[in-house]
């Protein structure tokens, strides 16, 4: 029965780390998500910051949950980041780290102007 629940949890990792990444990246092109769009980049940064001071930067919760359940099915060595392993997991290629980190971060700071813009900067310039 445990091993159901954990690929039911890994599966629904699988589908909520990625869409969240998804969402993350583009939910400010749609104007009735900008704003939870911003919060959750904010808290994504957040946890990537905050939490990566103990953690280490880059820290992201939910990829520990997610690789303390793959651990626990039996996976082992998987790449210290969650775009890694999808990459890894949809191409069979593992980016070097540095690479993939430093892609990952332009990407979410790109997403993150991008939020700041459709949400502060847009709406006052339709005002004047």
């Amino acid at each position: 029965m445990e091993d159901l629940l954990l690929k039911i949890a890994n599966i629904f990792f699988y589908l909520f780390h990625t869409l969240l990444i998804a969402f993350n990246l583009f939910g400010w092109l749609f104007s009735a998500t900008r704003k939870l769009n911003l919060l959750s980049l904010l808290l994504t940064f957040g946890s990537w910051g905050l939490l990566g001071i103990w953690k280490g930067w880059g820290y992201c919760f939910l990829t520990d949950w997610h690789y303390d359940i793959l651990n626990r099915l039996g996976h082992y060595q998987l790449p210290s980041s969650y775009i890694a392993f999808l990459t890894l997991k949809l191409t069979g290629w593992l980016p070097q780290a540095e690479f993939i980190n430093t892609l990952t971060l332009c990407a979410a700071i790109t997403a993150l102007c991008c939020s700041l813009w459709a949400n502060l900067i847009a709406p006052m310039s339709k005002r004047k």
